[in-house]
C-alpha cells in the first residue's frame, strides 16, 4: 500500500462501512447500504464543508433516460432503472423533479441519419420515441426550428443538489455519521480492516467504498490501487436566460450530438426552479475543482501533462477542441450554436454565466472511457469512472456497489 501511518495514530472508531465521497453517488450508496442492513455502522467522509459540492451541484439537472448509450451498456441499464428510482425518491421526500421530456432536433440534412439511429437505439433501450417533422416541431415548440426531431417523454429534470442534502438529512436521522471537512490523507487495508486517515481523525472499518468523483484516480492510488488512467476535467459553461424568457420552451431541447464525442452539445434546459439554462460547452479545464472562468491548478495541469492520455486525446480531436475553445471565449459563437435550433435567441439572452466540471477518465491511448468503471482491492471498492449520467444512475450504481461487495 502506498500510504503508511504514524505509530502515534490510534483508530478510535469502528464502522462496518466507510464511504469516501459526499456527492450523490456516495450518499446514495450509504443510503442503500443502511436500508439493506439497518444495524450497520456507516460513516461518510467528505473533504468539503458540505455534501454535493462538486459535480452533484454543478450540472444541468437532467434525468437522462438512456437515449445515447449502447444497448447492454451499464449506462443504458442504469439510466432505465435510475429514472424510476430518482423520480420515486423525489416524490417521496419532496425534492423538486418532473418528467418534461426531451426533443432532439436535427437542423441539417447530414444529421437526419444520425437522428434515425438515435431513435432506433432509444427504442432498443426500452424508451418511447415519437418522430416529428418540421411542422410538428413548430406545433409542439413554436420557438424551435428543425428538419426533424425525436421526442423522448421519459427524460426529466431533478434538483440533484437538493437530493444530496435530503439524503444527508435522512442518513443522519438513521444514525449514519457524515464527516465533512475531512480530506483523506492515507488509506491502509489489511486482511481484517481498512483504516482511513484524515487530518482530524482516523476511521476503521470492515469495507471501504470510494466515490471520489473528480479525485477518483488519486484516491485509488492513495489506496494502493494501480491503474493507467487519469481524470481529465472538462469545463462546461452555462448561461441562465433572463426571467423574461421563462416559458420560451416547455421541454428540454437538444441538438443531434456528434457520435464520436461523449458530449451532447449546447442545449436548452428547463430547471426545477423554472429557469431556462443554455449549455454546456465541453472545454478542457485547467483545474478539477475551480469554477472561476480562469481557474488554474498547477497540480491538476501537471497530472495531465505527465500522462500521455490527455495529449493523445487532444491530438485525436483538434477540431472539436478548437470549437469548444471558441465557445468558451466567444459568446457570439456560443449563441450561433444555439440559434441553429432556436433562432429567436438574442445576444442579450446570455445572462448569468456559471460552470460545472465533468470528471472524464482517459486511458494512456487517449481514449475516453465512456462507461462506468469499478475497481476492487483488499476490503475496498472504488468507483473509478462515473461520468454523466451518473446523477441519474446514482441509486442503480449504489445497488451495483452492494452487489459487488456481497460477491467479494
Amino acid at each position: 500500500v502506498v500510504a503508511h501511518f504514524s505509530s502515534s495514530v490510534v483508530a478510535i472508531l469502528n464502522y462496518d462501512y466507510i464511504v469516501i465521497g459526499g456527492g450523490i453517488i456516495g450518499l446514495a450508496t450509504a443510503w442503500t447500504l443502511k436500508r439493506r442492513e439497518p444495524d450497520s455502522r456507516i460513516v461518510v467522509v467528505e473533504k468539503e464543508v458540505t455534501v454535493g459540492a462538486h459535480q452533484s451541484s454543478h450540472n444541468s439537472g437532467v434525468i437522462h433516460a438512456g437515449v445515447y448509450y449502447p444497448e447492454g451498456s451499464l449506462k443504458a441499464q442504469f439510466c432505465r432503472r435510475g429514472v424510476d428510482a430518482t423520480l420515486s425518491f423525489c416524490r417521496r421526500y419532496d425534492v423538486p423533479a418532473c418528467q418534461c421530456g426531451k426533443l432532439i432536433v436535427a437542423t441539417e440534412a447530414s444529421e437526419l441519419a444520425r437522428l434515425a439511429r438515435l431513435a432506433e437505439q432509444a427504442r432498443r433501450n426500452g424508451l418511447q420515441v415519437d418522430e416529428y417533422d418540421a411542422a410538428a416541431i413548430r406545433e409542439r415548440e413554436p420557438e424551435i426550428a428543425g428538419m426533424a426531431a425525436i421526442f423522448v417523454k421519459e427524460t426529466g429534470i431533478a434538483d440533484y443538489h437538493g437530493m444530496c442534502h435530503r439524503l444527508a438529512a435522512l442518513l443522519s436521522e438513521a444514525g449514519v455519521q457524515i464527516c465533512c471537512g475531512s480530506a483523506v490523507e492515507a488509506i491502509e487495508a489489511s486482511e481484517s480492516e481498512v483504516i482511513v486517515e484524515t487530518a482530524q481523525r482516523s476511521f476503521t472499518g470492515g469495507q471501504l467504498i470510494v466515490c471520489a468523483g473528480l479525485q477518483a484516480d488519486r484516491v485509488a492510488r492513495l489506496a494502493g490501487i494501480r491503474h493507467d488512467y487519469v481524470i481529465t476535467p472538462f469545463r462546461g459553461d452555462f448561461y441562465r436566460l433572463p426571467d423574461a424568457r421563462r416559458g420560451l420552451v416547455k421541454t428540454l431541447i437538444y441538438p443531434v450530438p456528434d457520435p464520436s464525442l461523449p458530449f451532447l452539445g449546447v442545449h436548452l434546459t428547463v430547471t426545477t426552479a423554472g429557469d431556462l439554462v443554455l449549455g454546456p460547452t465541453a472545454m478542457l479545464a485547467l483545474a478539477r475543482e475551480e469554477y472561476r472562468r480562469n481557474g488554474f491548478s498547477p497540480k491538476d495541469v501537471w497530472a495531465m501533462l505527465t500522462h500521455p492520455g490527455p495529449r493523445r486525446l487532444l491530438a485525436k480531436y483538434p477540431g472539436a477542441g478548437l470549437k469548444e475553445l471558441g465557445y468558451g471565449v466567444s459568446r457570439a459563437l456560443y449563441l450561433r450554436a444555439a440559434r441553429r435550433y432556436c433562432p429567436g435567441l438574442e445576444f442579450s439572452d446570455l445572462g448569468e454565466r456559471f460552470c460545472g466540471i465533468r470528471a472524464q477518465l482517459v486511458d494512456r491511448r487517449g481514449d475516453l472511457v465512456n462507461d462506468f468503471v469499478f475497481v476492487g482491492g483488499r476490503r475496498m471498492l472504488h468507483v473509478l469512472n462515473a461520468p454523466s449520467p451518473a446523477a441519474t444512475s446514482a441509486f442503480p450504481i449504489a445497488e451495483e456497489i452492494c452487489r459487488r461487495l456481497q460477491q467479494s
